[in-house]
């Protein structure tokens, strides 16, 4: 299924009840989705873009350009963007957050849960081949509710980092909080990277054989 929409900014149009938020960025037929926590931690407050304007955004933005997920990045913003274009050159990758609001604080736990309608909607949307959920939060999230492996794996970021697990439908790459990484997390990450865009990561079977007409049929 492709997505009709041009738009990298807020796509689907989510509206969430809060005075300030940061929606999801980037190509709504995204095979890679790349999955924060909340903007307090992960960036976009004041640039409304997520995992940008944080001292550590260069870094992080730049592995995912030698990753082969980007084409590039601005950041900050040096220009007002319109909908259709922006600061992340993100053909075929997503970007967005577990909570998009804008808080004072970590939000609560009803806060989440009360968000959670809009992620689970728009990573059903985006329906992209790989989940890149980035610190503990949000692959302890995505390995409970996206995949089989919620009592099999430990949240431990530093053996978790860049390493490919598989989910239900979906392969899962989660990432180490950018804010904690140290020499050589961005090169690991990279080469992971690179070497998943290299392999048959849609892993995707043609059924169309078993239907009338022409056309394909992929299934994951």
């Amino acid at each position: 299924m492709q997505n009709v929409t041009d738009r990298t900014r807020n796509p689907f149009g989510m509206r969430p009840d809060c005075e300030s938020f940061v929606p999801g960025y980037g190509d709504a037929n995204a095979d890679f989705h790349v999955i924060g926590d909340y903007p307090g931690v992960h960036g976009g407050a004041d640039t409304g873009v997520p995992f940008t304007g944080e001292p550590w955004s260069t870094a992080f933005l730049s592995a995912l350009v030698e990753g082969g997920l980007i084409a590039g990045f601005d950041d900050p913003p040096t220009s007002d963007d319109d909908a259709t274009a922006g600061p992340i050159a993100a053909d075929r990758t997503f970007f967005s957050y577990l909570h998009m609001c804008v808080s004072d604080g970590r939000p609560d736990e009803s806060s989440y849960d009360d968000m959670e309608r809009f992620f689970d909607a728009e990573i059903r949307a985006i329906a992209a081949h790989v989940l890149l959920p980035v610190g503990a939060r949000a692959t302890d999230h995505v390995l409970r509710q996206y995949t089989s492996r919620a009592h099999k794996t430990e949240i431990d970021m530093d053996a978790l980092h860049a390493e490919e697990l598989l989910g239900s439908g979906w392969l899962v790459l989660p990432i180490k909080d950018p804010v904690e990484w140290t020499e050589g997390d961005g090169d690991r990450l990279a080469a992971a990277l690179r070497e998943l865009r290299s392999t048959d990561f849609r892993r995707e079977s043609d059924l169309g054989r078993f239907i009338a007409g022409s056309d394909p049929y992929l299934v994951r």
